[in-house]
Formats: C-alpha cells, sequence, structure tokens
C-alpha cells in the first residue's frame, strides 16, 4: 500500500459508483421488481414447476403449522431448530427418493455449500462442469480443495481432471439439469467415470426433483443412482414443491458427517416450521398426484415447439426449463419487459448467471398451464422478440 494520506469516510466507497456505471454499460444493472400479492400476470418465471405454491393444501399447511410452532425455528437445528416437522419431512424426502437418509437446509443454496464443502477439504480433489450453479461455485470456493472446473458437457474432460489430480479424495460436482439452458448432464456416464477413479458424485436436482423421473423423483433416481452409496443428491424444496428450503438425500453416513461438519447447517436459523410443513405437504400432493411431473414436461415441449414453429432460437427442452438465446443483455432485458407489458413473466438471465456470456430468456413450464396459457405466452414472446 502507498503512503497515500487516508481517505475521508465519505469517499471510502465511492469505488462503488464506478463499478455500478461498468455494470450499466454492460447492461448488468439489477433491480428488484416487488409484486402484489395477486399477481395477474402469467408466471413462467418462477420455479414452481408443479404450481403448488399457491395450493390451498400447501399453504393451509404453512398457515397451520404457524400458529402451532411459531413464526421461526429460533434457532439452528442443533440447538432449538428442529422439530417434529423437519424430522417427518427428512424421513419422507429420504423414502421419496429411495435413499437411506436425509437432511434438511434452510435453503438450496445452503444445502449445497454444506454438501461440497463438509465431502471435501484440503485432501481433496473437486472436479465440475464450469457452467455449474453459484451454489455450488461458492461451495468449491470454501472447500480448501484443488478446483478443476472443467469444459462444459463434457465427460471426457472431466475423467481427464480425475485422472491427473494430485490429490488422494475426490469428487464430481454437477447439475442434473443446468439451470441456464435446461441441459441434462449424463448422469449414468458420469457415475461410471466416478467409479473407475474412486470419487464420489455430488449431484445438485434442483430443476430435476419433481420434474424427473419416476412420480418425479429426479433425475438421480431415473438414472438408477438414487440408493447408490457412491452418489449424493441435494434438491431445493422452492422449486417443484413450492414451498422454501433445501435438502441433502443420500448414505446414512453421509447425512451424519453433514450434521457433524457442515457449516451452513450447524450455523444456521433452520428452516422455519411452516415452511417444513408446506414441503411435507407438497411432497404428500406429488405422491397422491403423480401424473403432475408428465404435465410440466409436455406444457415445455409445446412451449418450445411454438417459439420454434415462429422462427426463434430455442432448442428443444429436456426437463422444464425452456431458454431463448439474444443477441446482448440489453437486448434480454427489453424483451423481458415488453413481455411483462404484455402480461407474461419471463426470466431474464445474463452475465455471470449465464456462464458462456449468452444471454436468454429463461421460462420454466409449470404442470398447470393450459393450453390457452401456452398459446398467449408463444404469441407475446413472438411479437416482442428482439428484430434484426
Amino acid at each position: 500500500m502507498t503512503d497515500t494520506p487516508p481517505l475521508p469516510p465519505e469517499n471510502v466507497f465511492d469505488w462503488l459508483e464506478a463499478e455500478g456505471q461498468r455494470r450499466a454499460e454492460a447492461g448488468l444493472s439489477r433491480r428488484m421488481n416487488p409484486r402484489p400479492a395477486q399477481h395477474a400476470v402469467l408466471d413462467l418465471a418462477g420455479n414452481d414447476y408443479l404450481g403448488l405454491a399457491r395450493d390451498k393444501r400447501v399453504a393451509g399447511a404453512a398457515a397451520a403449522a404457524a400458529l402451532r410452532w411459531g413464526a421461526g425455528a429460533t434457532g439452528s437445528r442443533l440447538l432449538t431448530g428442529s422439530t417434529e416437522l423437519h424430522s417427518e419431512l427428512e424421513h419422507e424426502l429420504a423414502r421419496f427418493c429411495g435413499t437411506q437418509a436425509a437432511l434438511v437446509f434452510s435453503s438450496g443454496f445452503t444445502a449445497n455449500l454444506g454438501a461440497v464443502t463438509a465431502l471435501s477439504g484440503s485432501e481433496s480433489a473437486i472436479v465440475t462442469d464450469k457452467y455449474v450453479h453459484a451454489s455450488l461455485v461458492e461451495g468449491c470456493r470454501l472447500s480448501r480443495a484443488d478446483i478443476a472446473a472443467v469444459e462444459h458437457a463434457s465427460p471426457a474432460a472431466i475423467k481427464h481432471a480425475l485422472a491427473t489430480r494430485r490429490k488422494p479424495r475426490a469428487i464430481v460436482v454437477i447439475d442434473s439439469v443446468f439451470s441456464a439452458d435446461g441441459e441434462l448432464a449424463p448422469l449414468g456416464e458420469l457415475a461410471e467415470i466416478c467409479r473407475a477413479h474412486s470419487a464420489a458424485l455430488v449431484v445438485n436436482d434442483a430443476h430435476g426433483f419433481g420434474v424427473l423421473g419416476e412420480g418425479g423423483r429426479g433425475a438421480v433416481h431415473a438414472a438408477g443412482l438414487s440408493s447408490a452409496p457412491d452418489v449424493v443428491t441435494t434438491l431445493t424444496l422452492s422449486n417443484a414443491l413450492g414451498a422454501q428450503g433445501g435438502a441433502v438425500v443420500g448414505p446414512r453416513r453421509v447425512i451424519r458427517h453433514l450434521v457433524d461438519t457442515a457449516r451452513s447447517f450447524l450455523f444456521d436459523t433452520a428452516l422455519a416450521p411452516a415452511s417444513a410443513a408446506a414441503a411435507l405437504t407438497a411432497l404428500q400432493v406429488l405422491k397422491s398426484e403423480p401424473e403432475l411431473p408428465a404435465k410440466v414436461i409436455e406444457n415445455a415441449g409445446n412451449l418450445a415447439m411454438g417459439l420454434k414453429n415462429a422462427g426463434l432460437p430455442v432448442d428443444l427442452p429436456e426437463a422444464g426449463v425452456v431458454a431463448l438465446r439474444t443477441p446482448s443483455p440489453q437486448a434480454a432485458t427489453a424483451w423481458a419487459e415488453a413481455c411483462a407489458e404484455q402480461g407474461i413473466q419471463v426470466g431474464c438471465f445474463r452475465p455471470p448467471a449465464v456462464p458462456d456470456g449468452v444471454s436468454r430468456l429463461r421460462l420454466t413450464a409449470r404442470a398447470d398451464l393450459s393450453e390457452a396459457d401456452v398459446d398467449r405466452a408463444v404469441k407475446v414472446i413472438a411479437a416482442t422478440a428482439p428484430r434484426g
């Protein structure tokens, strides 16, 4: 540091203006848009795949739990935060997913942080696709492990990184469904590569759970890996289940280890009882209505085909995510705003949310979309598309 005089306190954060200007010029400024309780637009931006966030059974369970257990959990899971609801939810998640055990976290983000950091460390190598979710990226950064973020969608690159690692232990960290473009990871092939190199496989199934596999049991279950002793799955309860929170499911000894060592579990206030009750009830709805995941896939396919027939740059989806490439971040923002003005809410994904630098509109299909909803969405999105 140079011998320059100290800045006055009011100038210490002056650098923020320059950074904000840089983001604005690149079309990367963000802003929050609070919505009212009753939202008139058609929502294709959220992750409520099964349409359960406003289901009266799910919301009613949350309200009843809040009255019975209180508004918050009052402490971490190892202090006062664990309730009978949390234990029941963990039991039901493990049974539904076909794993030995489960552990509930306050969010999918903290579940990913906990799994990656607790299952790695200074004696480990982590191999990951460079396009994985930000929560997995942060887990890798905090892990103290050797990190290899390899070429996207390349099992060969993952195999090479495992074969040339310098650490005795290794885990491969991957998304089952990549959230920006909806692409599926080849989980079966990756599991074989991991086993050939004595590595564990950690899968973030946030966009597969409730959508893919038998009755919505997820991509890991669909790949026949849910009961594998070397595979760990992370979930979010805020997507298909329409609630809040996250979970890790897998071998019992992994879950025991997380209880003892995952800092995002140990030092975080537990998931609110209302959210646990909502997720538990939503899971019961999913089990009683196993046709819901197929409706998500059907509606995603219909959305994509309609947009493709309108001449828009869209790939046919493999799960519930439909992605539309845009020429620039500015074009993505303008397109999303134009859709919103006509009553269609779509996701606007720009760097750093899209690691490949290609800005996108992201549509998430829902089980409760009608044919008229899909037709209306296609017409509005096509009519507002960037020209030239």
